[in-house]
């Protein structure tokens, strides 16, 4: 998963403009930002008082079947804490003109607080991260491994599903609550 951004304040971290690399770890600061947060989710989860904490926010998806398990998996995770997800169909490419690109991305940001890109080439998605002004998620909900790492952090209280569940809300959380 990378999580390409502008430059905004995140809960006392400032995020870089540049995009993190694809193989690029988090920091040892941003892994425990995320773990604490998953871990409080977790602890309202097993109180009974979870919260709608993205009330309010509109993410979009941009796949091309919003039907797949990633896509399925993505927009329960961020609906569950009440932000509103909608699809977007993408006819964009890397060989788009690069106006079409930047008017894209600048609607995308007036419209959206957050995009999960899920089967763009990562070129295009950096372009959308770098022009439209909000965080641009390349394959969030994708990335079994590092979803799968941070939920098996959290431990066995739970089943692993969940954990997963739970970390990618934190990510998400973490970056645009």
């Amino acid at each position: 998963m990378r999580l390409l951004t502008h430059p905004r304040p995140l809960m006392g971290l400032t995020r870089s403009s540049r995009p993190m690399q694809a193989a690029a770890a988090p920091s040892a600061a941003e892994e425990q930002a995320w773990l604490e947060q998953a871990r409080t989710l977790q602890r309202a989860v097993r109180a009974g008082r979870t919260q709608l904490l993205l009330r309010g926010k509109n993410l979009g998806l941009l796949c091309d079947d919003d039907t797949l398990p990633a896509a399925v998996f993505f927009r329960a995770s961020a609906s569950e804490l009440g932000a509103h997800v909608a699809h977007i169909g993408m006819s964009l490419s890397e060989r788009s003109p690069a106006q079409e690109v930047a008017r894209t991305a600048h609607l995308l940001g007036r419209l959206y607080d957050a995009i999960e890109c899920q089967g763009l080439a990562g070129a295009l998605v950096g372009q959308l991260a770098e022009l439209s002004g909000i965080p641009v998620y390349d394959g969030m909900a994708l990335n079994a491994a590092q979803l799968t790492r941070l939920a098996l952090l959290l431990g066995p209280e739970s089943a692993l599903a969940d954990n997963r569940r739970v970390a990618l809300q934190a990510l998400l959380l973490h970056s645009i609550a």
